[in-house]
């Protein structure tokens, strides 16, 4: 009876998780609800913290040699403001080889920014920054020994940059780019975990602003 029995309780959990992930999840740190895309296998969601877990073979990515084109990692996103700062530490046990947790900026399923802290294919614990434009540019930038990094995006205008800090108060410039979108942008989290059964993420210390950066540098 054991092995009748549990998948009518799996599937009963998967309904209900469903049917939860449709509902939109709201988070005091920020402005508006924000909604999944791709349904997570689990998450917690209170004031300025977020848990994502990703399911096995789950990603975002558009190779550049049209062999590896994927979207179905579990996204919860929110419409961003025209203007604005997000700012949030990102924690996890990098298990597997490009197991990650990222903030993700998407204007559609062509053009989108992922920015990720993930476990690279040397080992390494890495902030990789993905801008997707019908193709992703995937660029590989500082390591760093510690399971946790904090991560901030700021948008002035149609210009994007990227910054990391160890601490979440001296801040290094990853990418500095211009991204044009037709309507707009849909800012959030995410969690992937391409090669293995499943990425825990959390998003800690998460703070909003619809600030405009004054000094691309600084981070201010």
């Amino acid at each position: 009876m054991r092995f009748l029995f549990y998948p009518a309780v799996l599937a009963f959990q998967l309904a209900g998780l469903w049917a939860q992930a449709q509902q939109p999840v709201h988070l005091a740190a920020l402005p508006r609800p924000l909604y999944w895309e791709n349904i997570p296998v689990d998450f917690e969601a209170s004031g300025a913290r977020l848990v994502i877990e990703s399911g096995e073979k789950t990603d975002m990515f558009r190779d550049p040699n049209v062999t590896y084109n994927t979207d179905n990692a579990p996204k919860l996103l929110f419409i961003a403001d025209s203007n604005f700062v997000l700012t949030a530490a990102i924690h996890h046990a990098f298990a597997s080889k490009w197991d990650g947790g990222a903030i993700v900026l998407k204007a559609d399923s062509l053009n989108w920014i992922k920015f990720c802290f993930e476990k690279d294919y040397t080992g390494q614990h890495r902030v990789v920054s993905v801008v997707t434009r019908g193709i992703s540019d995937d660029c590989n930038s500082a390591a760093s020994a510690a399971n946790s990094i904090y991560y901030k995006i700021a948008k002035a205008g149609n210009v994007i940059t990227l910054y990391f800090s160890a601490e979440g108060k001296s801040w290094y410039l990853v990418r500095h780019l211009v991204f044009d979108s037709n309507g707009p942008l849909k800012l959030g989290f995410l969690a992937q975990s391409p090669t293995g059964k499943n990425c825990r993420v959390t998003f800690s210390d998460i703070h909003y602003s619809t600030k405009k950066i004054g000094d691309p540098y600084l981070g201010e």
